[in-house]
């Protein structure tokens, strides 16, 4: 109820939104808690532990302690501002964007066996930490929820996560570029899947090339930096940053004739005749005065017109054989081509997923070697074969597999699993080593 209204507004009861709320925040925050405590279980973590300094820890864990140290800030203000939905949106948005679909999906595997070396232990540590501090930041607004887990987390601290004072933000260790880089490959990341959704290519299709124009030196230099994180989530082998869009993307622009009527009302006649007549030039040095904060000056007869973000909508024009999108001021190019040797790949990690999930469900321990047998009929048989050609070295190595063999349907056993697969039919056998 808090994160929809003021205290001091009225506010109908919606079942409905409790639910919402139920799932994405608390849902995702328990899961993250989950996460960490069945880890940390077996590993027999002790945040007692020497603490690994800042500096030493991967970039991924300062960025998401920088950020827990802005909301830390940014929460204590909102509290004392009496501003508590606010305070309450920031650490919904912080839990399950940040935390839960950025930072803990991209470190799983530094959870997962091993031994307790330095990076495991940055790893949890900065797991725990950020945990314990959104239990108590959170407390005054969600009080019962916040009690069981902080009590959970530090069965050894105060009697009741009520008597322990707000975390006080360390503006030492609170990175701006850092956060602002890391939330560039947020937003690329989220533009590229939404172009894969838009011709339901699925993420395991790796594609060949992201075409992103860069409109200053340092957002070019941010996105070098996050190139790999941002490939890696979207399955794409190549990105290329350019300087020069022209001949390469079309951008379109249109005013917001609600922001500009308020304060040029009697020039928007004008202002939207300026905007038609608008080059491809002119475009991208709107976006770069909005990259460099500052507004763009438009020389009229009638008098000079300042455009500020949200004065006005850019957009991008698909091209053949690619997929483009605008945000903001970032645009990007997605080639949604898929060439032969991209298709076995794409088919090859889909057998990898359909194995992995079969070794889950047979209860097989992670280092058990096994044998795979595939029984196909049709089209499926022949993507496979071709697929096996090219990539069962991979398959094998990602799955313990020390032998991979395609059949015939028709010889499948009695028990063989049936897999879900686009094209024609397929079964699996995963016989223990």
């Amino acid at each position: 109820m808090l994160t929809k209204a003021q205290p001091w507004d009225n506010l109908k009861f919606d079942e409905a939104g409790v639910d919402e709320v139920r799932r994405k925040f608390f849902g995702t925050l328990y899961n993250t808690y989950s996460f960490f405590a069945l880890y940390a279980n077996v590993d027999g973590f002790d945040p007692a532990a020497p603490k690994v300094e800042y500096s030493r820890r991967p970039e991924i864990d300062r960025w998401i302690i920088s950020l827990l140290n802005t909301l830390e800030q940014k929460v204590k203000a909102a509290y004392e501002d009496y501003d508590i939905t606010s305070a309450g949106r920031m650490i919904q948005d912080f839990v399950c964007d940040d935390l839960s679909n950025w930072y803990v999906r991209l470190n799983r595997k530094r959870f997962w066996g091993g031994s307790m070396d330095e990076d495991k232990l940055a790893a949890y540590q900065t797991l725990y930490e950020v945990l314990v501090d959104v239990a108590v930041l959170s407390a005054p607004i969600a009080p019962f929820f916040m009690d069981r887990l902080y009590l959970d987390l530090v069965p050894d601290g105060e009697e009741s996560v009520h008597y322990v004072l707000m975390p006080e933000y360390d503006s030492a260790v609170i990175d701006k570029d850092l956060e602002e880089r890391m939330a560039l490959a947020q937003k690329a990341t989220s533009m590229v899947l939404a172009l894969r959704r838009k011709v339901s290519i699925k993420v395991r299709q790796p594609l060949s090339k992201l075409i992103i124009p860069v409109i200053s030196d340092k957002v070019r230099s941010q996105l070098e930096q996050v190139k790999g994180i941002i490939l890696s989530e979207v399955n794409v082998k190549e990105a290329e940053f350019i300087s020069d869009t022209t001949g390469i993307i079309t951008k379109k622009i249109k005013p917001n004739f609600k922001t500009l009527g308020k304060v040029y009302g009697k020039q928007m006649k004008e202002i939207a005749g300026a905007f038609a007549q608008f080059d491809q030039a002119t475009i991208s040095a709107i976006q770069s005065a909005e990259a460099a904060g500052i507004a763009y000056s438009l020389a009229l007869p009638s008098g000079e017109v300042s455009l500020n973000p949200g004065d006005y909508e850019i957009s991008s024009e698909d091209m053949p054989g690619w997929l483009v999108a605008t945000e903001g001021q970032l645009t990007i190019a997605l080639d949604i081509q898929i060439s032969e040797e991209l298709r076995k790949e794409g088919i090859a990690r889909e057998l990898i997923n359909r194995i992995q999930n079969l070794r889950n469900d047979s209860g097989f321990e992670v280092t058990d070697k096994i044998e795979v047998t595939i029984f196909a009929d049709g089209k499926a048989a022949e993507l496979v074969s071709d697929s096996l050609g090219s990539f069962k070295e991979y398959i094998a190595a990602q799955t313990l597999a020390t032998s991979i063999r395609l059949e015939d349907i028709t010889g499948a056993p009695e028990g063989a699993a049936d897999v879900e697969w686009d094209e024609g039919a397929l079964k699996i056998v995963l016989n223990k080593i």
